[in-house]
């Protein structure tokens, strides 16, 4: 996720994007990398955090953002809040969203089941102490929002952005698409949801909304297409830009995003398949696209480089 300052509190094969220009593979990592939908916040000592899907949030460190070790869960001793969004006992929570700010973490996650509307969205905040996080240091803040059956959207896959000292959630996977919305306390303060983007075709395969501000622009990047499926997964990176927060988003081609419009970032391309479930944060080199993608061997951490020189995102 990206915080602006300041803080406060081509070719196309079935239904496969497949890029058929050369294209820079992700950067170099070692380790336990093994992810889906992973997000990166780096701390105050220069240490790196990777939150990931899995039972209890997966962590993993690095302090060279090259080298990285799984050191835990955020619930070691499960999440039972969670369970009535699971339909099960200590059940996979997904694509979690974090910030670091002021000696802080603040980590956004969904607890759902493959296919329901039946989904929550919580946060829990961690005080930034001398002992490793995942040691039991978090704390449950309660849920956020949620989606039930008979509402037309779902909150899956969320992600926060703080611009002036408000927060903004973006969430939501296929259904009616993406939705945004604001707040000045971490949750909801009104139950207007903002559509932001959506598909028709291929189901409305769209999810994992990333808002991030690069110069006077706020992009808005989403995974289209299918995650999860191994060496045919067909995930896909896109992007929109607004000159506000709220919208509207277009794409390269000034097509609305609420009309299926979206700029391809980074598709399957060699031996790298399906990157997507994506996230966005601002390094001492940069602009940094962390993704997960599958090879024959599984799924693996994605990290990449962006240029934004031209006005659009470039793998680099």
């Amino acid at each position: 996720m990206y915080v602006s300052a300041p803080l406060k509190a081509f070719a196309v094969t079935l239904s496969a994007v497949v890029l058929t220009h050369a294209v820079v593979g992700p950067g170099k990592v070692t380790g336990d990398t093994a992810v889906h939908d992973p997000t990166m916040c780096k701390d105050n000592t220069g240490k790196y955090w990777a939150f990931s899907t899995g039972t209890g949030l997966d962590i993993r460190t690095s302090t060279d953002r090259t080298a990285w070790t799984r050191v835990g869960v955020v619930w070691p001793n499960g999440a039972p809040w969670t369970d009535a969004y699971t339909n099960t006992t200590n059940g996979v929570l997904w694509a979690p969203d974090c910030t670091y700010a002021n000696g802080e973490f603040n980590l956004y996650y969904a607890a759902s089941t493959f296919g329901s509307q039946k989904v929550g969205v919580s946060t829990v905040y961690s005080v930034w102490q001398k002992v490793s996080v995942f040691t039991g240091s978090w704390t449950n803040y309660g849920l956020v929002t949620s989606t039930a059956k008979g509402n037309n959207y779902n909150m899956r896959a969320n992600s926060q952005f703080i611009d002036n000292g408000d927060l903004y959630l973006s969430l939501g996977s296929f259904w009616t698409g993406i939705k945004e919305l604001s707040s000045s306390t971490g949750k909801p303060t009104s139950g207007t949801v903002t559509s932001i983007a959506q598909r028709t075709a291929n189901s409305g395969a769209i999810e994992a909304s990333v808002i991030y501000k690069y110069g006077p622009y706020y992009y808005l990047f989403t995974s289209w297409d299918l995650c999860c499926k191994g060496t045919s997964s067909t995930y896909n990176i896109r992007v929109g830009r607004s000159s506000s927060v709220k919208g509207p988003f277009a794409d390269k081609s000034n097509v609305p995003l609420m009309n299926g419009g979206g700029t391809l970032v980074l598709g399957t391309h060699d031996s790298i398949i399906g990157p997507g479930g994506q996230d966005l944060f601002t390094d001492s080199d940069g602009p940094i696209l962390v993704y997960h993608y599958y090879t024959s061997t599984g799924s693996n951490l994605g990290i990449n480089r962006l240029d934004f020189s031209s006005g659009w995102p470039v793998v680099i």
